[in-house]
């Protein structure tokens, strides 16, 4: 009777290597899914930033899409069958009387996974942030867009020039070259984190920079002036080279927002959460 639910030490040996290798399995399953969702962010990204690729190849990408999407689906199954093939070796390994040290053996064999598993994200995590210090340090001598300014009412924006990056403290040491409009103001340097950092597209490189369509919601500098401001796309442009026509919020001449050029490079994606 007890060898039917894995009694006696051969068949407690043979459920703890089942729920040991269940484990791993569940392991596996989750990284296959991370990399599955990463694809998928990966498309969502292309459409939002780059609307002309997309409707050149729609057919092709709504079907990848697609397959990404049924893979994801059939991952999210096998997680639940193998979590429920888990629940019941764990409900068997209780009810059979299994020892004090078979136990600690489970613990501790599913704790060395965890700690291993953990590592492999610590690694893969230290190179994404190493990839992007050195992003960071590349931006010296650019102009960047920069959150100087912040409190609970709104975000100010201006265009700055990137004197050094430190990788330590990770702060960008900026400076405004633009003085202010009385007499004493003079350039000032700020110390601002990367999260108030967006980089320009490069004006060269029209080709790498995002394409804003019509309707979309950004961050753009204002003509004449250093500020970025919240705008509005107003019109599709036909060139990723040509300048933006924007419609910038709360700027209303007699009643209606004008639309107002401005160069590519000067234009980035609204922050999330911006205040204004």
């Amino acid at each position: 009777m007890s060898s039917s639910v894995g009694g006696g030490a051969g068949g407690s040996g043979a459920d703890i290597a089942s729920l040991l290798e269940k484990a791993k399995e569940l392991d596996q399953l989750k990284k296959e899914q991370d990399e599955v969702i990463g694809e998928i962010n990966k498309i969502h990204k292309k459409i939002l930033t780059s609307p002309e690729i997309v409707d050149k190849s729609v057919d092709a990408i709504l079907l990848k899409l697609r397959g990404l999407y049924a893979h994801a689906k059939e991952l999210s199954e096998s997680e639940i069958s193998v979590s429920n093939a888990l629940v019941g070796l764990l409900d068997g390994l209780l009810q059979s009387g299994a020892s004090t040290a078979q136990r600690k053996k489970i613990v501790g064999e599913l704790k060395k996974k965890r700690i291993k598993s953990d590592a492999d994200t610590a690694r893969f995590s230290a190179a994404s942030m190493r990839n992007q210090l050195d992003q960071a340090a590349n931006l010296k001598g650019e102009q960047v867009a920069a959150r100087v300014k912040s409190d609970d009412e709104k975000d100010e924006w201006f265009v700055v020039k990137v004197i050094q990056f430190d990788k330590e403290t990770k702060e960008y040491e900026v400076l405004d070259e633009e003085p202010g409009d009385d007499e004493e103001s003079t350039q000032k340097k700020y110390k601002l984190p990367m999260s108030c950092i967006i980089p320009f597209p490069k004006k060269g490189d029209p080709s790498s920079a995002p394409d804003f369509g019509q309707g979309r919601q950004v961050l753009a500098v204002y003509p004449g002036t250093t500020a970025l401001y919240r705008a509005t796309v107003a019109s599709h442009r036909k060139r990723k080279s040509d300048d933006y026509m924007l419609e910038f919020d709360d700027d209303e001449e007699d009643g209606s927002l004008p639309q107002r050029a401005v160069p590519f490079y000067r234009v980035v994606a609204l922050p999330e959460g911006h205040r204004q």
